[in-house]
């Protein structure tokens, strides 16, 4: 046996024991994904870190996003759902927690004092430093470009403005206004990442470097000896964006994914019409031995001009010949094609299909519950990095301010500052799929005390402090006029138990009356 076109022997006399390898082919010990073989030689991947491959696609995400979302139809619905179901008709409602000093019982005067205030302050010319935008509208535009955009840059200002006495409103800045250009080493041996100054050793924002003009809004005259940038503190700007990656800077797109194939949908579906069109446009062809019978005004400075015309005869030339291709519109490939494209971008998104292409005719009540809950859940997510991140950043900033300007007398505030900070905003909720069978559901799970009546009405979008004194003083004024529905079930007594204390106490009050 040779070996090498050596003997076997000789190469075991010349190679220690320990030294033998095993002969391998490269790359049998590596992940198949990890592979380069002829069928995938194409797919390049980069190292990049996050910044650096964010850097050199920003700008061309953001605008394209912004295109897809205004011109195609699905994409405007996809940003119009994720808007729509995650702020809702009336925003986040605010709940103040403040409790007692002595026991955990809530301190109900005090709250409605917070909330109130705050509510007050939450009108257009108030909260808005441009006067626009009302505190719900406010956050309607900052989830539309957190998705669109990818980030949202909010300004606290400490003046007043309009109404209010609270020297606390907000500034939305749109994302093209942090320079994304600005990068390198600031004077004091920091870095700037794409506009922003970080800390060096733990990448904590210091400061964000602003243009004073939108880098697009070129039609318009802007104040003379204007500087180019201005740079604020990191404590007066809310970064809202979607972190993938623990070294990332800047927000993405949520339609970074699904661009090129929303592109080609529109595409695909443009050929499509024209096809459509075409096939439909149909011609008859006549020849004679005598060729074209009419000749005038087909020919203007000896150049034919040709027509197509749905529903025209026309003659030829002798000798002439057409060939009138096969269009095949509209084909059975199109609706499932179509089908195909929208889930695919709708996964893009985070939303579900129907969500995105309003097609229910393939859903029952068990898809669709699924469909809900999987959209429910990535809209819940959405609303509790909003409430942690913008939220309840504002109301601290506002109480204090409220606080500091005299607007809000709270008792021992310096002291204890966390006391009143205590605060619960509660998003919008949903409603059922199919209501008997889902209360039906959630009446069993309080009983079991798998949910309490609190987590129940929050899903739905309510407010149990709002809920119990509103259905006190409804069933009061059922009492006080007589009137019994089946929804009363106060004290736990029967319809006839109840006309009968309704009957003694009308009696009662007939009595006194004598």
């Amino acid at each position: 046996m040779a070996f090498l076109g050596l003997p076997l022997s000789d190469v075991l006399k010349s190679t220690p024991e320990q030294e033998v390898k095993p002969l391998t082919k490269k790359g049998r010990r590596m992940y198949a994904g990890a592979q380069t073989t002829r069928l995938n030689s194409n797919w390049i991947a980069g190292n990049s870190s996050a910044d650096a491959e964010i850097k050199g696609s920003l700008k061309q995400l953001r605008q394209r996003s912004r295109q897809v979302c205004r011109d195609n139809p699905y994409g405007r619905q996809a940003i119009r759902s994720i808007v729509s179901n995650v702020v809702g008709p009336v925003g986040f409602k605010i709940q103040s927690q403040i409790q007692l000093v002595r026991g955990k019982r809530l301190d109900q005067k005090l709250n409605d004092i917070v909330e109130t205030r705050f509510k007050r302050w939450g009108r257009a010319d108030s909260c808005d430093v441009a006067g626009r935008l009302s505190w719900v509208e406010m956050q309607k535009l900052i989830v539309n470009s957190l998705v669109v955009d990818g980030e949202v840059f909010i300004r606290i200002i400490r003046k007043p403005f309009g109404r209010s006495s609270i020297p606390f409103s907000l500034q939305v800045m749109e994302a093209d206004l942090l320079d994304t250009d600005y990068t390198g080493k600031s004077s004091n041996g920091n870095i700037y990442r794409m506009g922003i100054e970080v800390d060096p050793d733990f990448n904590r924002p210091l400061n964000y470097c602003f243009l004073n003009k939108h880098p697009g809004d070129t039609l318009f005259p802007t104040r003379t000896g204007e500087k180019r940038h201005v740079i604020i503190p990191a404590d007066e700007i809310i970064h809202l964006f979607q972190q993938e990656r623990p070294s990332q800077s800047r927000g993405v797109p949520a339609m970074a994914s699904c661009l090129k194939a929303l592109h080609d949908l529109n595409g695909f579906q443009e050929a499509s019409v024209i096809r459509a069109r075409a096939a439909s446009s149909l011609m008859g062809f006549i020849t004679s031995p005598e060729g074209e019978l009419d000749a005038g005004g087909e020919v203007y400075e000896e150049e034919r001009v040709t027509q197509f015309e749905p529903g025209v005869f026309k003659y030829l030339d002798q000798g002439q010949q057409i060939s009138v291709p096969d269009f095949d519109s509209p084909n059975g490939e199109f609706p499932e094609f179509m089908a195909a494209m929208l889930r695919s971008c709708a996964a893009g998104v985070g939303v579900s299909y129907e969500s995105v292409s309003r097609d229910f005719s393939k859903t029952n009540y068990s898809s669709s519950r699924l469909s809900l809950l999987e959209d429910r859940s990535q809209y819940r997510s959405i609303q509790n990095y909003l409430i942690d991140n913008f939220h309840t950043r504002v109301f601290e900033a506002w109480l204090e301010m409220a606080v500091l300007s005299g607007n809000l007398n709270l008792p021992n505030y310096e002291s204890d500052p966390d006391r009143y900070r205590r605060v619960r905003f509660v998003p919008r909720g949903w409603e059922w799929v199919d209501p008997q069978k889902e209360i039906a559901a959630n009446k069993e799970a309080v009983k079991a005390g798998f949910k309490t009546v609190a987590m129940v009405v929050a899903e739905q979008g309510g407010d149990l402090e709002e809920l119990l004194p509103a259905r006190a003083d409804e069933v009061e004024k059922f009492n006080q006029l007589g009137l019994i529905f089946d929804t009363d079930l106060s004290s736990g007594v029967t319809t006839s138990a109840k006309q009968t204390i309704i009957d003694e106490n009308q009696n009662e009050t007939n009595g006194k009356e004598t």
